[in-house]
């Protein structure tokens, strides 16, 4: 059995569909999980986009999501306060929870990273990108990811 990351909105590295985009709904995707290592306390969630002009831009921080849940519905809300999935962080336009893709040219590839880990994490809502690894570090029980593209 492998960790393992899938969304049935996307195959890995296919097109994610634009309702998920600037250009749609700008929802989350549905994300399913699979086979986490025993011991998973919570998970830890970063969407990034590492082909940006002016550096890898962040669409989604996420994190404390409950170790019992084996994936995260369509549309999981963007507040600042936690909520039954998770608390959101801050992404690279300095609002909590997700930004579709919105790239200005050309293809860009999104990389949505899940992390096993060993414990709830004491981070405040609203935390950022690198909060979250740093806070993560010697809890990553196992990892994954998923990747699609938008143009």
């Amino acid at each position: 059995m492998v960790f393992q990351l899938i969304s049935p909105a996307f195959s890995h590295k296919g097109i994610i569909p634009a309702r998920y985009t600037c250009k749609g709904e700008n929802l989350s995707p549905q994300l399913q999980w699979a086979d986490p290592p025993d011991g998973t306390a919570s998970f830890g969630l970063i969407m990034d986009d590492p082909d940006a002009l002016i550096g890898t831009w962040v669409h989604w921080v996420f994190y404390n999501i409950p170790g019992n849940l084996k994936g995260l519905p369509e549309g999981v809300p963007s507040v600042q306060a936690k909520n039954q999935y998770g608390v959101n962080g801050r992404n690279s336009w300095g609002k909590p929870g997700y930004g579709g893709p919105c790239p200005p040219a050309g293809t860009h590839r999104y990389f949505f990273k899940l992390y096993a880990l060993d414990t709830l994490l004491d981070l405040p809502s609203g935390a950022s990108k690198p909060d979250l690894i740093r806070s993560m570090q010697k809890h990553i029980l196992a990892e994954t990811e998923l990747m699609g593209t938008f143009s």
